[in-house]
């Protein structure tokens, strides 16, 4: 069998709820296009929010004696460092191509693979965190809020140190978007670290509805409403707008109570539309011409892949890390601009002809924005770490091995 084809065991370990929103979808629709094409995949988790067909085996890193420890019992950390072990365990006792690893609970299991000699990817879903950590306390700090333990600390110790260590032990990193990108490689990494994938939509839950025939230009903000997501600075490029005088903004997500409060005065204009978090995106979609996506920091947010794949223009900034070419299918803006995001805004409102040209270019892109692409790149992503060179101790070229130690000799 061709080497390019074969199966791969893989050893995928993620820290939450697989399938729950969020990173917990990712790894979710991640997981299920390996099995489909065919992978040999051991999937280490907390819990399974939604069961993928076809694994070959899951270990639940909560388990004990068939009962869950919750993780509110013990805390995140030690949880995440107690999945950590466990993964380990799973790959010193048995043989795999490829580890994939999320944040913050992979550094015990991606040195092991290190030493191994077994390749082993670091999810990325965000920027460098001290980037993201600079780029999010100053927003906070403009706001005059006070910055989320969690960024600067992961249980007593220091998030980025933490951070810092699983990118030293992984074979490469596995980045979503040019964003993501380019903040490792600001910080010197070689660029043979850094291996592009993507993310993607499910056009089973995303798809062209019909759409209200008679409507107000309508705008749409679909995410946590939380100062990264930069919400502020759509709500200001909004009012700023002449959209804002007969268009409707519509706010679905769930809001920082202290964030909210600052952007009350904002939010009591009567074009904008508050409502909670939604498990129907798809719906939401059908009803909007633009998503307003002005990130401060981002990995490659999932709603430019929705957005597109349901026919609505994102209006986005550099940061969101969005599959987008500016003209073709959306606008984009740098963060924080939001003089450039109010003229994307009334473009849109004022002339029909863009929105269908951007409208059908972005429907028609949609098409390489799928789980099932994002599944046969990050296949590809795999092959292209295992075909990198690697070094023994003594920096000599040596051949990658599969895991198949006995537990007791690792330390």
């Amino acid at each position: 069998m061709d080497a390019r084809s074969a199966s791969l065991r893989i050893l995928y370990s993620f820290p939450g709820a697989i399938g729950s929103p969020g990173p917990g979808a990712i790894a979710w629709h991640q997981v299920n296009q390996l099995v489909r094409l065919g992978h040999d995949v051991t999937l280490v988790v907390a819990s399974v929010a939604r069961a993928v067909v076809g694994i070959r085996s899951i270990v639940r890193s909560l388990d004990f004696g068939g009962r869950r420890i919750p993780e509110r019992s013990i805390g995140r950390a030690r949880a995440y460092a107690w999945h950590d072990w466990r993964a380990r365990r799973v790959l010193a006792t048995g043989r795999f191509d490829v580890v994939h690893a999320w944040p913050l609970a992979a550094a015990r299991t991606l040195e092991l693979a290190e030493r191994l000699g077994v390749v082993g990817l670091r999810e990325a879903p965000g920027t460098h965190f001290a980037q993201a950590c600079t780029a999010v306390s100053r927003e906070y700090a403009l706001l005059g809020l006070q910055i989320p333990p969690v960024w600067l600390k992961f249980g007593d110790g220091d998030r980025i140190e933490l951070e810092e260590r699983e990118y030293a032990a992984a074979t490469a990193l596995l980045v979503p978007s040019d964003a993501v990108a380019n903040s490792f490689l600001a910080r010197g990494y070689d660029p043979s670290r850094l291996i592009r994938h993507q993310y993607g939509f499910d056009p089973a839950e995303i798809r062209v509805q019909v759409r209200e025939k008679e409507h107000p230009f309508t705008a749409l903000f679909l995410g946590r409403c939380v100062p990264r997501k930069g919400l502020h600075y759509a709500l200001k490029a909004w009012l700023a707008s002449r959209a804002s005088e007969t268009g409707r903004l519509l706010i679905y997500g769930t809001f920082d109570e202290d964030y909210r409060e600052v952007l009350r005065p904002f939010l009591a204009h009567p074009s904008i539309t508050l409502y909670g978090p939604t498990e129907k995106p798809g719906a939401v979609y059908a009803k909007a011409d633009a998503l307003l996506l002005p990130s401060v920091e981002e990995g490659s947010a999932l709603a430019t892949y929705e957005a597109q794949g349901a026919g609505v223009i994102p209006l986005a900034s550099t940061a969101s890390g969005g599959m987008i070419e500016h003209g073709v299918n959306g606008l984009l803006h740098e963060a924080g601009d939001t003089d450039t995001l109010a003229g994307h805004i009334d473009l849109l409102y004022e002339q029909e002809k863009v929105r269908r040209f951007l409208r059908t270019s972005a429907l028609s892109h949609a098409q390489q924005l799928t789980w099932a692409t994002a599944g046969r790149e990050l296949e590809h992503a795999y092959r292209v770490a295992l075909d990198q060179p690697t070094e023994d101790a003594y920096g000599r070229p040596s051949e990658r091995t599969t895991a198949n130690w006995d537990d007791s000799a690792v330390s």
